[in-house]
């Protein structure tokens, strides 16, 4: 497991779809994961550190993780199956450890909220989505295309596209 952060979270310019962007702890590498705008909002709602008289999704689960005497002790974005990303939540309570599936954009919205650390496989990172097709599913699946949806890059076209692609290159994410 390799510890990463969110290094940003931008739009990807042509289609103004949301971004965020994992880069290792301790190094260079980043995996950009497309996400929906509701996750990206609630995201950059707490790298802001704006905070709601009610709680948001987000918000509640983590208010249910710690009411329930639980600890969001890491999040690990694990793998890609179908262009879809996949990532656990481990929660500890007392000495019980829980793996909750869930989707890559909320268990960083839920973590952010809980300080708890990111991981990531070396072979996702190694990969940078090289080896992937753009999602062609609905907006909510994580991996949304560059394109806002389905796509007809080849895996060798993609993997092009994200090696020239700089955080730079992203507009920034407003809520």
């Amino acid at each position: 497991m390799i510890e990463v952060r969110v290094q940003s979270l931008g739009l990807e310019q042509t289609s103004q779809t949301p971004v965020v962007i994992l880069q290792e702890v301790d190094g260079a590498r980043v995996l950009p994961i497309w996400i929906g705008p509701g996750e990206a909002s609630a995201i950059a709602m707490e790298l802001a550190g704006m905070k709601f008289s009610r709680p948001l999704t987000h918000d509640l689960a983590a208010s249910l993780v710690r009411g329930l005497g639980g600890v969001l002790t890491r999040v690990l974005i694990s793998r890609v199956q179908d262009n879809t990303y996949f990532a656990e939540m481990v929660v500890q309570r007392g000495d019980e450890m829980i793996s909750i599936d869930a989707r890559p954009s909320d268990s960083i919205a839920i973590a952010l909220r809980l300080q708890a650390r990111l991981f990531t496989t070396d072979e996702l990172l190694a990969s940078t989505a090289g080896d992937l097709a753009p999602a062609e599913s609905e907006e909510e699946d994580e991996g949304t295309s560059p394109s806002g949806g389905k796509s007809k890059m080849s895996a060798e076209e993609l993997q092009a596209y994200l090696r020239r692609l700089n955080p730079e290159d992203l507009g920034r994410f407003n809520p």
